[in-house]
């Protein structure tokens, strides 16, 4: 991955058209965008990337040429993930995540460990810190987690909230940034998970022990539990470079 420090911008100094381009097309590959799903807004997308905005509309109108994405008008419009690479866009997805991944894989390797290291931290610290508030917090994101199901974008915020409930039940603000950051490390800079039905299925198990373990202060089976957790997103990633090779 182009394993960037995480105060720098993900394209940071080559920030070409291309190089944002490869960063999309990487993160298509990787599910943080899936099929028919419509991407941030500009203004938005732009300051996930550390891109300027005429830099980031040059790489979506390449993507959209390309047929990576495409473009709807209106008000109820965006920029769109297609399905279904045909034969050259699998070719340019190949060559785009290898220029993105690869550069500072053996970096990316170490934030993996690093991350379920810190991730199983913050689950041991919540399931010995955790108060009657926290308890229903955890309750109420598991609940709406379940019935996400196979959605997206339910599924990715309600993830989101999931942790974001055991980070506070830590009590310290220091790892609950510390987890944020290692995230975007090792993820294209981007917030949140990746995501297909298949990590969806996986997850709810872990999601519903990770709970369970924290509610009943069981502190190294919570940590067990979040240092297995974490892989998913380092499974995807590197799944998606080993596609490449294959």
């Amino acid at each position: 991955m182009s394993a960037r420090e995480v105060d720098l911008p993900p394209a940071r100094p080559r920030t070409s058209v291309q190089a944002v381009v490869d960063r999309l097309i990487t993160a298509i590959a990787v599910r943080d965008f899936a099929p028919g799903e419509r991407l941030p807004a500009q203004r938005e997308l732009a300051a996930l990337l550390g891109v300027s905005r005429p830099t980031l509309r040059a790489a979506l109108e390449e993507l959209t040429r390309s047929g990576f994405v495409a473009t709807r008008r209106g008000r109820a419009g965006g920029t769109w993930v297609l399905s279904g690479p045909g034969e050259a866009t699998r070719r340019a997805q190949a060559s785009a995540v290898t220029r993105t991944l690869l550069p500072s894989w053996s970096e990316l390797e170490e934030a993996f460990d690093l991350r379920r290291l810190v991730e199983a931290t913050i689950a041991r610290t919540a399931a010995q810190r955790h108060t009657a508030a926290d308890d229903e917090r955890l309750r109420v994101a598991l609940a709406a987690y379940r019935v996400a199901g196979g959605d997206a974008e339910a599924s990715r915020s309600t993830d989101a909230e999931l942790h974001a409930a055991v980070c506070a039940a830590a009590h310290n603000s220091q790892l609950t940034a510390l987890s944020r950051q290692l995230l975007a490390r090792v993820n294209l800079g981007l917030v949140w998970e990746p995501f297909t039905r298949a990590d969806y299925d996986r997850a709810l198990p872990q999601h519903v022990g990770l709970v369970e373990a924290v509610l009943a202060s069981d502190a190294e089976r919570a940590a067990a539990i979040a240092h297995e957790h974490f892989a998913i997103t380092e499974d995807r990633v590197r799944a998606a470079l080993h596609e490449v090779g294959s």
